[in-house]
């Protein structure tokens, strides 16, 4: 009987600390196991490329720079001006058709009003162009062509022009501008004056007294 319960005590042992062992090992070889890598499936290969981002990454924000605002674009140079004048001209030329007038390759701030007249053909202007030396005086009608511009109407002291300002994004905005007539230097104005004629007419001398008949 005691042979029976050493042999049963000792077989419960083993167990026992074979399942203690199993346990042991269990947990050292999950301990062990390599992190598995994420399963990309191909709907999340798909985000990536769309979105530009890694789908597992910490999302952040992409700020975008806005757009620049439109600028006015600058006039060219004179020169570049009377050389495209020039080129036109010439066309115009080959082409049998009327060239056109010098005042097309002038800007508006280029030129000030010194006359305005009555015409045949109604209200007509002297203007003169500044950046020429000497200066060059037009004789210009409504309609009248500017680089930036046109003449739309000549008044009694003053000229209207319809001003065209172009933006760097296409668009164009009209303007009116309005030039009076210069006022003259005192120099000018002493030139104007009529002067009194050196000999003046002397004057008539009175007739003598007719008598009375009696």
């Amino acid at each position: 009987m005691d042979y029976k319960n050493a042999i049963r005590n000792l077989t419960s042992a083993v167990v026992i600390f074979g399942a203690m062992g199993l346990t042991a090992m269990t947990a050292t070889a999950q301990e062990k196991a390599p992190t598995k890598k994420p399963v990309v499936t191909e709907k999340s290969e798909k985000t990536q490329r769309t979105s530009g981002r890694d789908p597992f990454q910490k999302y952040v924000p992409v700020v975008k720079m806005g757009k620049a605002l439109p600028t006015k674009l600058d006039a060219p140079a004179i020169q570049v001006r009377i050389d495209r004048y020039r080129s036109q001209k010439l066309a115009a030329a080959n082409a049998h058709v009327a060239p056109p007038k010098p005042t097309s390759a002038l800007l508006l701030n280029e030129m000030q009003v010194i006359g305005i007249f009555r015409t045949p053909r109604g209200f007509a202007a002297m203007v003169e162009a500044t950046p020429f030396s000497p200066k060059l005086s037009y004789v210009i009608y409504p309609g009248e062509s500017f680089f930036d511009g046109q003449l739309v109407a000549i008044e009694e002291a003053r000229l209207v022009f319809r001003r065209d300002i172009v933006w760097s994004d296409g668009h164009r905005e009209k303007t009116v501008e309005i030039k009076p007539l210069r006022t003259p230097s005192p120099v000018e104005g002493m030139t104007a004056t009529k002067t009194a004629p050196a000999n003046p007419p002397a004057p008539e001398s009175e007739k003598p007294a007719v008598p009375e008949k009696q």
